[in-house]
């Protein structure tokens, strides 16, 4: 795997810089530091990255972030401020004159300073160095990512307690004297994890034929003897860092054809799970699940097992490496995924249950401490 010395070097530049707040994961990832406004981070090749900040700003950017931090002041921003024909202006030549030459920028870097800095040097754009340096997570960041899923656990039973709980009413499930519906569980949830320190959003909760649509995010009143699937992500406010878990439960009696489904995507998880390591693709274990659904009789075209099976998990809910027909990359210890199998009809509904957990040297570790069971 690239560094970004081995990337600055290999485009012939002089340094490495995003210019983003923390929203940023790459930014977040190589400061560790905590900012709504956008910042620039400069690494020159050979030197550690530093953050440049306003002044009111580095005390604690000395005290919180992961790397060196200087004033703007100190990288000469003011002194071309004077010279230059706006803001932005300035704030391009200060990068390019810390950066002393040309500069490699990841593929989210804002094109209006982009531009700007090309007028002084050349401006390289690196699509993946840093995206690719995530993908091993360290021991850090594998206990900040447990302890998120930790939460994701205690909410998911949250959310099950209140289905298992609710009364039936005309085949719709009532909570607290009213129906029960996919806005007000989601709700639920949310304030929970709020309480907790999490924020989730786009959390799903889809029931009956909304099911068959995996991203459908569900509305309306949920129903007795149908599938309710829920698909929660929370990220910790304080690490930055995600979680993603997926149920799917019925309450009541499940159709002969969703208990089925069920069951078969139960085996496809426990065959992926035993079967995540160091040294396999991701392509294999996908193929290897899609093959066992295939075998059951559930093949795939416009419906069936329609996504891939899984994908890392870090400062972004979605990030590499992915458990994918294409995913040709072996694994590595210190990669975190989910897995998460599905079969969708529009017919009948869809199933999809998502474990999360980390690559070891001896093979899976999953932290997601949470029963497997359609009925509650």
């Amino acid at each position: 795997m690239d560094t970004l010395d081995e990337a600055i070097e290999r485009a012939g530049a002089a340094a490495y810089a995003i210019y983003a707040s923390s929203q940023d994961p790459d930014m977040r990832y190589l400061t560790e530091f905590v900012t709504s406004d956008p910042l620039f981070y400069i690494k020159k090749r050979g030197e550690e990255g530093v953050i440049i900040v306003p002044q009111m700003e580095i005390g604690r950017a000395q005290d919180e972030a992961s790397c060196d931090a200087i004033t703007r002041g100190d990288a000469g921003f003011f002194t071309y401020l004077e010279k230059e024909v706006s803001p932005y202006r300035a704030a391009a030549r200060m990068a390019y004159e810390y950066a002393g030459g040309d500069i490699i920028v990841p593929g989210t870097f804002p094109l209006a300073m982009a531009e700007d800095i090309r007028s002084f040097c050349r401006v390289t754009v690196d699509t993946n160095t840093v995206e690719n340096m995530r993908e091993v997570k360290s021991s850090l960041e594998c206990d900040a990512i447990r302890a998120a899923q930790e939460r994701t656990n205690e909410v998911m039973a949250l959310a099950e307690d209140i289905i298992r709980h609710a009364t039936v009413k005309d085949g719709a499930l009532w909570h607290e004297g009213a129906p029960l519906t996919s806005d007000t569980l989601r709700r639920e949830m949310h304030c929970w994890l709020l309480r907790h320190g999490y924020t989730a959003r786009d959390t799903i909760v889809s029931c009956g034929e909304e099911t068959a649509q995996p991203h459908n995010p569900g509305s309306g009143t949920l129903l007795a003897d149908e599938p309710i699937l829920i698909d929660v992500f929370p990220q910790d406010e304080k690490t930055g860092y995600f979680a993603d878990m997926t149920r799917t439960f019925v309450k009541g009696e499940p159709s002969p054809e969703i208990q089925e489904i069920y069951d078969t995507v139960r085996d496809g998880q426990t065959l992926a799970e035993e079967m995540l390591r160091p040294g396999v693709t991701g392509a294999e274990v996908h193929n290897a699940v899609l093959d066992l659904f295939t075998e059951r009789g559930y093949a795939t075209g416009d419906e069936g097992f329609i996504h891939s099976l899984g994908h890392g998990v870090g400062l972004q809910i979605h990030e590499g490496p992915s458990l994918s027909p294409r995913a040709d990359t072996p694994l590595v210890a210190g990669n975190v995924v989910t897995v998460e199998p599905g079969l969708y009809y529009r017919n009948a509904g869809g199933v999809r249950i998502e474990d999360l957990g980390v690559i070891t040297k001896d093979g899976f570790v999953c932290y997601t401490k949470y029963k497997r069971r359609l009925i509650v």
